[in-house]
């Protein structure tokens, strides 16, 4: 990110106001972003700089740089043109400086912007102005419009009479109005406020029968609708299934333009009328529909973005079942079920394809044998389903054949989705070049038992099942913010520096995708890292990638006991000088929480280390190693229920929340349909975000209401299911982030001063 040091301190002053943080905040947070520090570290590692900002807040002011350095770039090239065109006045020179948001300048610009030829610029080059700046006037109190047009006649340029004279300047006038900045701003924000969305069923679809029914005659207002619906008009649109326009308070407005427009009585009164309903059915309306629709479809991508953010967040950090010896079982029906064996730390041992559910007695009990073998050879601790096609029926068959061998080994059911696009992918190519697909896709489903972060970062966030209309918000930001998720993720978990493929590496802050690969290459020819510090003989690994990523990077059994916790390496010697104090070494006082609490914090306060920052290294001292992710918890399918024809109205069932939406949320109860909680059937409660009661991998109770068979739906109930439990507790609402689109707040008289600025810590240059 590059921000010139010219346009910084007003960057800055904009980001206070918008982010609504102290100035030394933002411009400490602002330094370290500039000069290449990544959101986990400075959240993690430079509280005191920040003010103990939150990697929400961080990122904020992280896009806020952005945005705004992308806004000063843009006046400057508006200012450059309004002044080459001889047009810049010092009132509008003021106005654009002092704009905040891009739609805003934009509407400055558009009178002087390029365009096309229109009506407007012909009765220009036929010398029709001064007739439009002579009606825009409005002075003349007697005569005639076709009287005061006479003298503009001139068929040499095209204009035959009065009335094409007349017509003209009418055009220019009504072109000045629809590009006037202010009116703009106000059809827009009556759009906005009292429009009206409206679908029709496209011509020809009447009779159809199509999942977009319910908007085949359909209502709402643009400041209401919410994100999945309006992302579901416009894929129906996309689709040719539906038509989607906008009734704007048509009156309200053309009231408003009329008295812009028309200053009092004159001969051109009748008009002007004229010119502004022309301005606005013409040139204005569309124009707003358009920015009205684009500013419909934005926000609701964000909507469904921070959805979709959400549900990946909590599907990362589902609890591990941890380093345990596991069975991933790919189940299938007529091509068979792939087992493939991998030990603790996820290596492939063995794979075997069994057809327990084809081929009659003799090749159930051949699948039996087989499976029994391979927890006896590999001393299997766990066995991993996929819930997708027989995954029940091969739950059932597992369980009966550890009953009847009279062995104990747990056995869960796991979501696959994604594992099949896994299986297709570059990494699981580069990992298992000789292996079939779904033998890649039983490896991962043990995998992501063990440990569903380090797995699920191998497949694109798209894949994984976990959103809403993903396909249809802009691609670019969704990638951008599941990005940020996955980083968040990583960093918050940390990673084991001698076990994690290159795609887990590749998401540590400070490391890119070509030094994760050459951190793995480093590995497999020079063996495990004996310490963090070991990473800085890996080519291309220097010093900056060492500050930001040392931190988050785990090594078990390394040289130094430091190196398996979240203390920076920064901060060994503060630790050693800790140690020393207590008589003890590092490796006495770590863990040893009676040692730690004896710790008086504030002796070793400096200018560099504050209370934040000791308080995080004792509290890693504590847990060195610590997985910060819940304990581990699988549902618990009911044997007797497999499949929809097995369930009736009433039945309570466990089942895992598989997504999370705007409306409701869907659970998996073990029939290889997903259940759908309505928002309203979430809590005893009024629910404004399903987000704010359940999660994405959570294991709820629920209760049927209603069986679709012939739609192949089932409704469910979480609060009917135990009413006691139903309260879903709420949990704090995340850090809201300032849009720069909306109206900015005003900056305080204070603040205006910029001598009060620098009282406050802030450079100003």
């Amino acid at each position: 990110m590059a921000v010139s040091e010219e346009q910084l301190p007003r960057i800055l002053v904009y980001i206070v106001e918008e982010a609504g943080l102290k100035p030394f905040q933002v411009q400490n947070t602002a330094a370290l972003l500039l000069d290449g520090g990544t959101v986990p570290f400075i959240a993690r590692y430079r509280k005191e700089q920040t003010g103990e900002l939150d990697e929400v807040q961080v990122r904020n002011i992280e896009e806020l740089l952005a945005y705004f350095q992308e806004l000063q770039e843009r006046k400057a090239t508006v200012l450059k043109s309004v002044e080459e065109q001889g047009k810049l006045t010092p009132e509008l020179k003021a106005r654009v400086e002092a704009v905040r948001k891009k739609t805003e300048l934009e509407d400055l610009y558009l009178p002087f912007k390029p365009k096309r030829r229109t009506k407007a610029t012909i009765a220009r080059e036929r010398g029709l102005e001064p007739l439009a700046d002579l009606m825009a006037a409005q002075e003349l109190r007697s005569g005639t419009p076709e009287e005061a047009a006479l003298p503009y006649v001139n068929p040499e340029k095209e204009v035959p009479d009065e009335a094409a004279a007349l017509e003209g300047a009418c055009y220019i006038l009504a072109e000045r109005l629809s590009e006037d900045a202010d009116v703009r701003a106000f059809a827009r924000r009556l759009t906005q406020e009292k429009g009206i969305f409206r679908t029709k069923v496209a011509s020809g679809k009447e009779g159809e029968a199509t999942k977009f029914q319910m908007y085949y005659d359909y209502k709402e207002p643009v400041r209401e609708i919410p994100s999945h619906r309006m992302l579901a008009m416009r894929r129906g649109e996309n689709e040719e299934v539906l038509v989607l326009s906008i009734d704007a308070p048509e009156e309200e407005i053309l009231d408003g333009l009329k008295g812009r427009l028309i200053l009092g009585k004159s001969i051109f009164e009748s008009l002007l009328e004229k010119v502004a309903e022309d301005s606005y059915k013409r040139l204005l309306a569309p124009s707003i529909a358009v920015e009205v629709r684009l500013d419909s479809k934005k926000s609701a991508d964000e909507t469904a973005i921070r959805v979709f953010s959400e549900n990946l967040k909590n599907l990362l950090l589902q609890p591990p079942a941890g380093s345990k010896r596991t069975l991933g079982i790919d189940p299938g029906l007529r091509t068979g079920s792939k087992l493939a064996a991998v030990d603790e730390t996820g290596r492939f041992l063995e794979h075997v394809t069994i057809y327990p559910h084809t081929g009659g007695d003799g090749q159930k009990e051949k699948a039996k044998k087989e499976l029994l073998r391979l927890l006896d050879r590999h001393s299997i601790e766990l066995i991993a389903i996929g819930n997708g096609t027989a995954g029940r029926e091969m739950e059932q068959f597992a369980r009966e054949t550890l009953r009847e061998a009279g062995r104990q080994v747990l056995t869960l059911m796991v979501n696959e989705a994604g594992a099949s696009v896994y299986s297709a992918s570059p990494i699981a190519r580069e990992e298992f070049p000789d292996l079939d697909l779904t033998v890649r896709g039983a490896i991962s489903i043990a995998r992501r038992s063990q440990d569903p972060l380090a797995e699920l970062v191998k497949i694109d966030p798209k894949s994984i099942g976990v959103g809403q209309y993903q396909h249809d918000v802009n691609q670019n930001l969704l990638k951008k913010g599941l990005d940020s998720v996955v980083e968040s993720c990583v960093n918050y978990v940390g990673v084991e520096l001698n076990t994690a493929s290159y795609a887990l590496l590749s998401y540590v802050a400070g490391v890119s995708d070509a030094l994760a690969k050459a951190i793995v290459h480093f590995r497999d020819a020079n063996g495990p890292f004996p310490s963090r510090q070991a990473l800085l003989k890996v080519p291309r690994f220097g010093p900056k990638a060492y500050e930001q990523a040392a931190g988050f990077l785990r090594i078990r059994a390394g040289e130094f006991p430091l190196d398996n916790t979240g203390v920076h390496p920064e901060r060994y010697g503060l630790v050693e000088s800790m140690a020393r104090d207590l008589s003890a070494t590092v490796e006495q006082l770590a863990a040893n929480a009676s040692l730690l609490e004896t710790i008086d914090l504030k002796r070793y306060i400096t200018d560099q280390v504050g209370l934040p920052t000791l308080t995080d290294i004792i509290e890693e001292l504590k847990k060195p190693g610590r997985d910060p992710r819940k304990e581990f918890q699988a549902a618990v399918f009911r044997e007797d229920i497999t499949k929809i024809d097995d369930l009736k109205d009433g039945l309570i069932l466990q089942g895992t929340v598989t997504n999370v939406t705007a409306f409701g949320a869907f659970v998996d109860v073990g029939v290889h349909q997903d259940g759908l909680v309505h928002i309203s059937h979430l809590a005893n409660r009024y629910v404004k975000d399903p987000a704010d009661v359940v999660k994405v991998g959570q294991v709820v109770k629920v209760k049927v209401l209603s069986v679709d068979k012939g739609r192949n739906r089932v409704s469910l109930s979480i609060k009917e299911a135990d009413p006691k439990g139903g309260e879903g507790g709420k949990k704090p609402a995340p850090a809201a982030r300032p849009r720069p689109e909306k109206s900015p707040k005003p900056v305080s008289d204070k603040l205006k001063d910029v001598s009060a600025w620098e009282k406050a810590g802030f450079r100003v240059r």
